[in-house]
């Protein structure tokens, strides 16, 4: 990793050095998600250590790969960024609502912040799509219960494909139960998902600001103002189709519910949003160059590819 010239370093302003509390934070946060990570499909699903471990293990690997996928990108374009921060949750279903790094310098550049923006999902998929898939090919197909009803993930074109191919079709009244390691694996595509909606400074708004300038302001706007109805949308979809099976009372209204996941995401987004005028800062007016255009047309397609449009859902018996 080459340092930047001695000519950068004077330009930064002067900072204080962080102090050595501040320095262990991003150690002390990665344990405590480790441990709430393992703890979680212990304590709220009865799985022993190992089985807890075959799930916090390549879910914190998939997390890792991202993070330092934007941090070594960030340090190639000499932008200055912090170690990864992880955030613990100790609720199921993951354990974890991801991390963050600091990048308090602008990114000035088309060109880095695309390869910045990218490189995140893209490490993380190189590193979940062979836990998914080995994962698959170790859980079993079994006959769904017909009483007390079971939670069902949430189906992308990709995870559907990945089924296909590596199990074949499933028999009507039957489906795959996954393995902790196969959960976590189909947890690297939702965190990716989400990460690459196409707004803000999400991983996707990054990429999309990258590739088309200001005319990324509009597109990201209405991107968050889409949230709202395909969360009615989705109830309407699920929740119709539990009500044509005769489920009534409070497990149609769990099933119902399903859409709130993109109406707390979209509250969530507004958040971050704030009251600020841009949706992206700005960079500089220069295009990508040819090759990191296919790179970011490629990153913005995954965003179809894993698109769930419910995440996790609650089917009644």
């Amino acid at each position: 990793m080459t340092p930047p010239p001695d000519d950068a370093q004077h330009d930064e302003p002067e900072t204080k050095p962080p102090s050595g509390l501040l320095k262990a934070l991003p150690f002390v946060l990665f344990a405590l998600t480790v441990a709430t990570t393992t703890g979680v499909p212990m304590f709220f699903n009865g799985h022993p250590l190992p089985q807890a471990l075959a799930f916090s293990v390549p879910l914190m690997t998939i997390l890792l790969a991202h993070e330092f996928g934007h941090y070594i990108a960030a340090r190639i374009h000499r932008v200055p960024a912090s170690l990864p921060y992880f955030v613990p949750l100790p609720l199921p279903p993951l354990g974890t609502m991801g991390a963050v790094i600091l990048m308090p310098g602008e990114i000035k550049s088309r060109n880095a912040l695309l390869d910045i923006g990218a490189a995140g999902p893209l490490a993380g998929l190189v590193v979940a799509l062979p836990v998914l898939a080995y994962g698959i090919i170790t859980s079993p197909i079994q006959r769904l219960p017909e009483t007390g009803g079971y939670v069902a993930e949430g189906h992308s074109l990709l995870y559907a494909g990945m089924l296909y191919a590596l199990k074949g079709p499933i028999a009507e009244g039957y489906d795959i139960f996954l393995s902790p390691t196969a959960f976590a694996g189909w947890a690297g595509l939702l965190v990716t998902m989400l990460n690459l909606i196409p707004s803000l400074q999400l991983d996707g708004g990054h990429v999309a600001h990258a590739l088309l300038g200001d005319r990324q302001e509009r597109i990201s706007r209405l991107v968050r103002k889409l949230l709202f109805p395909l969360e009615r949308r989705v109830a309407l979809y699920y929740g119709g189709a539990a009500f044509l099976r005769g489920v009534r009372g409070e497990a149609l209204l769990s099933e119902s519910g399903v859409g709130l996941q993109w109406l707390l995401w979209a509250g969530l987004l507004r958040w971050m949003a704030g009251n600020s005028e841009r949706e992206h800062p700005a960079t500089e007016g220069e295009p990508l160059s040819p090759r990191r255009k296919w790179i970011a047309r490629l990153t913005l397609g995954l965003f179809v590819l894993l698109f769930m449009p419910a995440w996790m859902r609650n089917v009644a018996g």
